[in-house]
């Protein structure tokens, strides 16, 4: 597992974590069942705290995307498909409210988004 993190990003440590490995669900590149590193693995590799790590995992576990069992380690968890496919849909709400808060902000009119989101829906 190849988790990137950068130190100058706005975005804390353990999100990156976080947001490394929940893509890897989604994408299909993390296994149902694939045992993931340690914690103190993990941190030594990425050369921060394994404080950092845990939080991450903890926030995983919290989601639904991994299972720790104690003395084993932790696990990609077996999730539904209605689960992953809601994960999906979160993921394109934020996309969409991102856009429009983009268009808002050029000053765009609501009716100038829903024209220009119907024309891109035609492609």
């Amino acid at each position: 597992m190849k988790i990137i993190i950068n130190n100058s990003s706005m975005q804390p440590l353990y999100d990156q974590i976080t947001e490394q490995i929940k893509s890897g669900v989604m994408q299909g590149t993390l296994k149902e069942g694939e045992n993931l590193p340690s914690v103190r693995t993990l941190a030594k590799e990425l050369r921060i705290s394994a404080l950092t790590v845990k939080k991450s995992y903890d926030i995983l576990e919290q989601e639904g995307f991994i299972v720790t069992v104690h003395g084993k380690g932790s696990f990609i968890a077996y999730a539904s498909q209605e689960f992953m496919l809601e994960e999906k849909k979160k993921e394109v709400e934020a996309e969409l409210e991102s856009a429009i808060r983009k268009g808002r902000s050029c000053g765009m009119k609501d009716e100038e988004l829903t024209d220009l989101f119907y024309l891109i829906l035609e492609d």
